[in-house]
């Protein structure tokens, strides 16, 4: 693809990689990688940085940092090499914590002490995916709205239930930005670029990216859209019922009575889109809620069982550990310091 489309296109091409050093830009970006962070997600907060600079100029700069200053492990399993430690090197425009799996494993009480030093002298703080997790335990995120990956929300909301969820991809607002990841650190960093220096450059940068930021609901709407379009309307009415009793289980023909369906038409429209009977589907859902609350919580396995629906101890912990190759005991170990 060609990097000038137009003739009249304002930003050539600079004669060097326009990635300055911490000092030389007008703003400097500390990432803080914890063990198994999302690449995709680093890469998608740092590109219109990138970019930025090639249009407007050594206004942005970055510094990859570890807890100990040694190289991490993403979740792909690539090795990122970074270029100081974590204590040393936080004071900046901004200090983001990219985390994904098992993001508490690694994270000590030390760490958690570096991001209040940081908040407390006046610098922005940020977390994506699971950084917002970290951000919570450190006591920075009361009085703020949080933004974070969908399938931790329901974790997070157990663990910290004084702290509003929102619904937003991210939230960027005053001193502390979070998000859920992935491309959503490509919109949260155009809106920094925008908000600094006007919507000129934040649109050659969404266009040099080939991304086009949507609005909230035009993004839930597609996504459900993009969901939902092949199912029938009656597993889609089945799906929403299980999704919100997940705690207070309902039998299969209680969910059939409610949605206006027989249970052998549900039953045989369930095994032709998943494979699975609708009571399958539906454990398997409180599983997954149950795992996820056990690996992004400090939820102990009896709550995360009652939490799911499931009264019986042992029978929770056997079609756990069916389902999920481990007892859930091993999955909670993770989630905590």
């Amino acid at each position: 693809m060609s990097e000038n489309p137009r003739t009249d296109w304002p930003y050539p091409r600079p004669e060097q990689p326009p990635v300055p050093k911490p000092g030389d830009a007008a703003h400097t970006v500390n990432v803080w990688l914890v063990p198994n962070f999302s690449m995709l997600t680093l890469f998608c907060l740092l590109e219109p940085l990138r970019v930025a600079n090639r249009f407007g100029r050594e206004l942005f700069a970055w510094r990859l940092l570890s807890a100990d200053g040694e190289a991490v492990v993403a979740s792909n399993g690539v090795r990122i090499e970074v270029e100081g430690v974590l204590a040393e090197h936080a004071l900046g425009d901004l200090l983001m914590v990219i985390s994904s799996y098992e993001a508490e494993v690694s994270v000590t009480g030390a760490e958690r002490a570096v991001l209040r030093h940081v908040a407390a002298h006046g610098g922005r703080v940020g977390g994506l995916d699971t950084g917002p997790f970290i951000l919570a335990r450190a006591g920075l995120l009361d009085q703020h709205r949080v933004a974070l990956h969908w399938e931790s929300v329901p974790a997070f909301r157990a663990e910290f239930p004084h702290i509003s969820v929102s619904e937003a991809r991210f939230e960027f607002a005053g001193q502390r930005l979070t998000g859920s990841g992935g491309a959503a650190g490509i919109d949260m960093m155009l809106q920094w670029i925008e908000h600094d220096y006007g919507p000129a450059l934040a649109n050659a940068v969404e266009r040099q990216l080939v991304h086009q930021r949507v609005s909230e609901e035009e993004a839930w709407k597609a996504g459900a859209a993009r969901t939902l379009e092949n199912l029938p309307r009656s597993v889609v009415r089945a799906l929403a019922v299980m999704e919100t009793h997940l705690d207070q289980v309902l039998s299969i023909p209680e969910i059939c009575r409610l949605i206006g369906q027989s249970q052998r038409q549900l039953t045989r429209l369930f095994m032709a889109h998943f494979g699975e009977t609708p009571k399958q589907c539906y454990v398997g859902m409180r599983l997954d809620y149950a795992r996820r609350l056990l690996a992004d919580s400090r939820c102990r396995v009896t709550e995360a069982a009652l939490t799911s629906g499931f009264v019986h101890l042992a029978h929770f912990s056997r079609v756990y550990q069916a389902r999920f190759g481990e007892r859930p005991s091993v999955t909670a170990e993770r989630g905590t310091v």
